[in-house]
């Protein structure tokens, strides 16, 4: 049962579904409020797809009794309830952990909020750009001497919905050895702070603030974008033998000789200097000839691609990262494929996200309600069923 909305939670749960679960998506009667973000209209639209593949989805309303009791009658049937609320929410509906697990002694019971159930901001709400700025990630991102900048993707949402994925799966094989249920969380403060291992470990070993680094790389050099006569590439000379194979490729032999670059911990020092003589070397010359000439020397490297690019290359279409699936209302549509692979239990795109409602009566009548029953609840504003499209 998945009670979550926008993006850490429904992109946990669309990890799920995409294995197989069977995720039931309970949305309020104004629905999931990224069914009214920038890219959707009428309730439907990219935003809300993107992240709602693979599930059913039914209409609760939780703030009327009788909804409350359809949603513990159906969580009796659940192994996994998800949900992103703030703190104490889902107690004050009833629903919390030691109500639920009353019901369903072998539910696993997986909370996502903006810092977690305890400590002194546990009650403040969760949005990625706060995350990103009180977890640190914002200080080390962008430029030296530039204001912050937040991480071009929802860093925190997106590993917030990983960090619970793997939690749920681990109390999963847990409960499959004991029978025993658990709760488990994250938050997206919680989330930046794990995500941010070289800039702690920097500040761990050394006592010294992290800076913002822009393309380069904390703990090895050369690691970054340097500029060419067209454009960027990116260089990953981090190990001895790339560093060794970068300074031949480039005709830059005598820096093998200097003291200040003689070890990885010698260059991260005299990276900017090092930048600075890498470039002087590649901005004469096209991407494309240094790519080439890189990759025949054996050195990490690859172009610097924009969104369209990389979802048209050869890997990406290799690889399935581009699928399409029917929705009813948007029609054929674009979808980002699963990023994992498994030979005996592949993940798959089955279904578009669900219209408001959809799958309210089918859900119902599954859990035992009759068709009279879901007629009085659909007339009393408990339930919303979805129109025709």
């Amino acid at each position: 049962m998945d009670f979550t909305q926008v993006m850490a939670g429904p992109f946990c749960t669309m990890l799920l579904a995409d294995m197989g679960a069977d995720v039931i998506k309970v949305e309020p009667p104004e629905g999931d409020s990224s069914r009214q973000m920038g890219l959707c209209e009428g309730g439907e639209g990219p935003s809300y797809w993107a992240l709602n593949r693979n599930k059913r989805g039914i209409v609760l309303n939780l703030k009327h009794p009788r909804g409350v009791d359809v949603c513990r009658r159906l969580v009796q049937t659940a192994d996994i309830l998800v949900e992103n609320f703030r703190p104490g929410t889902m107690d004050r509906l009833g629903l919390g952990y030691a109500a639920v697990r009353e019901l369903n002694p072998r539910l696993i019971y997986a909370s996502i909020s903006g810092y977690g159930t305890t400590g002194p901001h546990a009650a403040r709400g969760g949005f990625d750009l706060v995350a990103q700025g009180e977890s640190g990630i914002m200080s080390v991102t962008g430029f030296p001497g530039g204001p912050p900048v937040k991480c071009g993707i929802p860093v925190c949402d997106l590993g917030a919905g990983l960090l619970l994925t793997y939690a749920i799966l681990a109390a999963y094989v847990h409960r499959l050895r004991t029978g025993e249920g658990q709760r488990v969380e994250t938050s997206l403060f919680e989330a930046g702070i794990a995500l941010s291992v070289w800039e702690v470990t920097e500040y761990f070993a050394t006592g010294k603030v992290p800076q913002p680094m822009g393309s380069a790389h904390r703990m090895s050099a050369p690691y970054q974008a340097f500029r060419c006569q067209d454009g960027y590439i990116t260089i990953g000379g981090a190990s001895q033998r790339s560093w060794e194979r970068l300074c031949r490729a480039l005709g830059l032999e005598d820096l093998l000789h200097r003291p200040e670059f003689s070890t990885d911990h010698a260059r991260v020092k005299h990276r900017h200097e090092l930048a600075e003589i890498i470039e002087a070397v590649t901005a004469h010359r096209p991407r494309a000839h240094w790519l080439r000439v890189l990759e025949e020397a054996g050195v990490p490297c690859g172009p610097i691609l924009t969104y369209p690019e990389a979802l048209a290359h050869p890997q990406a279409v290799a690889r399935d990262m581009v699928q399409e699936v029917e929705h009813p209302v948007g029609g054929r549509i674009r979808q980002i494929g699963p990023a994992v692979k498994c030979s005996g239990t592949p993940a798959t795109i089955r279904r578009p996200a669900p219209r408001l409602g959809e799958h309210t009566e089918e859900v119902l009548r599954e859990v035992g309600y009759t068709a009279d029953e879901i007629e009085a609840l659909a007339a009393g504003g408990v339930i919303q069923r979805c129109p025709s499209p």
